[in-house]
């Protein structure tokens, strides 16, 4: 049977059915989750982790929750601190100059050995790893993951008019870059 997300959320926090509702919670959304984190840090040993972490925050503060967004809205919104968070991080523990940091990602893009895509794709990858952060955040919710803009207005705590401007810097942006190849 196909619970609701009021139905997962009522037996997240009362007792007795908790492990079954959080185990439903993760195969609901961890494949949509997982991919999302993995567009941000694009290594597939670093998404799981952040994955996990994003689902055990989410059972830590699961009473916390007020409803006022879906619950998948607030769990992309747990995934995505989660992975800046870990960016961010890995910033400050680099020895890497910041602008080399892209550099980084773009190696371990190259050497993933589960990118499983083609030329076009790995070149996909690279334009928008050249992107601002959050040009990079608002191109990949938008574009891959079909997102509305109220809903990564809410996740990103930012207004509408800001995204569409973010999108539309990185959409010229990554255009650009496909000039450039040619």
């Amino acid at each position: 049977m196909h619970q609701s997300d009021q139905e997962l959320i009522a037996d997240l926090r009362k007792g007795g059915n908790q492990n079954l509702a959080f185990q439903k919670l993760v195969g609901k959304y961890q494949e949509r989750l997982y991919w999302h984190i993995r567009k941000i840090v694009l290594d597939h040993d670093d998404a799981d982790d952040i994955l996990q972490n994003t689902f055990v925050k989410a059972w830590k503060n699961i009473g916390n929750f007020r409803e006022e967004s879906s619950l998948f809205t607030w769990l992309y919104r747990i995934a995505t601190n989660e992975s800046l968070t870990f960016l961010n991080s890995k910033k400050r523990r680099s020895i890497l100059p910041i602008n080399e940091i892209n550099d980084f990602l773009i190696e371990n893009l190259e050497a993933d050995p589960y990118f499983e895509g083609d030329e076009i794709q790995k070149n996909l990858q690279m334009a928008i790893l050249q992107l601002p952060e959050k040009q990079r955040l608002v191109f990949n919710m938008k574009y891959f993951d079909d997102m509305k803009y109220n809903e990564m207005a809410e996740i990103l705590n930012t207004s509408v008019g800001a995204l569409k401007a973010s999108f539309h810097h990185a959409v010229k942006k990554i255009e650009g870059y496909f000039k450039q190849l040619e």
